[in-house]
């Protein structure tokens, strides 16, 4: 790992490097499965591990998702799990999604958890309570911050998008490119919400965006990158989780690593010409 770096200047070396914006998500759920892994021990760190030998280099990222670890009693397999990755792809950024927040020295706490216990390159949390609370985080140098600004459910609007007038979403990204001093904040942005996604790209200008909600959640990927690339075709995140995860479900289960990385090819495929029709139309 290379924290001496802002990581802003690491997600750019991770896009170059790989050629890719995707980043898989890591978000296992024990009864998904394969037959042979679902009764060990150590069933979700050995198919996070296997998903990651099969994609590492199509990605410019992955995202572990604590909770999935943490309901099994499972963190050290999180904290393997991340291991594992900085010491086989240790240009490839670990986002720990995780969502925390609080203030004083309980976000203290949670920061040393995400940097220190399990070592993530960055962090998702929730800005709800304020610079104070996310000040902690910040605190590592070289450690990434993404804030949840719109994001991709269902439901979200109720609070992110109100007022009409002058919705949340636009006052986090606001207060985002203020406390980006150091290069290391960015934005949770979802593809399900593309028109919302280009006022925050124009808010804050080529902060990198992490964009859930392609796949499984129906977001428009071409709508998504037209959108949120900024001027050099980059500064996006895009996550897939379970389209790469369970590729393998379909009758392709003893394979299933084959598949997860035909999923992750297909989709850095897409992503990759869509960026290039859009730089030609530009």
């Amino acid at each position: 790992m290379s924290a001496a770096l802002a990581f802003h200047d690491r997600l750019r070396q991770a896009w170059s490097h790989s050629g890719s914006l995707i980043c898989v998500g890591l978000d296992p759920v024990r009864s998904r499965l394969p037959a042979a892994l679902r009764q060990s021990p150590l069933a979700l760190r050995d198919f996070c591990c296997a998903i990651v030998e099969a994609t590492a280099d199509l990605v410019c990222a992955f995202k572990p998702q604590a909770a999935h670890f943490a309901a099994e009693g499972a963190e050290d397999q999180l904290a393997s799990l991340i291991a594992f990755i900085h010491q086989r792809w240790p240009d490839v950024p670990v986002i720990l999604d995780a969502k925390r927040s609080d203030i004083g020295a309980t976000a203290e706490f949670y920061a040393k958890e995400a940097f220190e216990r399990y070592n993530a390159d960055a962090v998702t949390i929730n800005p709800y309570l304020g610079e104070e609370s996310i000040r902690p985080f910040l605190s590592y140098p070289g450690r990434g911050v993404a804030l949840l600004c719109r994001t991709s459910n269902a439901g979200s609007g109720w609070l992110q998008a109100h007022p009409l007038d002058a919705p949340l979403y636009l006052r986090v990204a606001a207060a985002a490119k203020e406390w980006n001093r150091d290069g290391n904040l960015m934005l949770v942005a979802g593809a399900t919400h593309s028109e919302e996604l280009a006022r925050i790209r124009e808010a804050v200008g080529c902060m990198p965006l992490l964009v859930p909600g392609v796949g499984a959640q129906g977001g428009d990927l071409a709508q998504a990158l037209a959108a949120g690339l900024d001027a050099d075709r980059q500064g996006l995140i895009i996550n897939a989780s379970r389209s790469v995860l369970y590729a393998g479900a379909d009758g392709n289960e003893a394979r299933f690593e084959e598949a997860s990385r035909e999923a992750a090819l297909a989709l850095r495929r897409e992503v990759n010409a869509l960026r290039d029709h859009r730089g030609a139309a530009d």
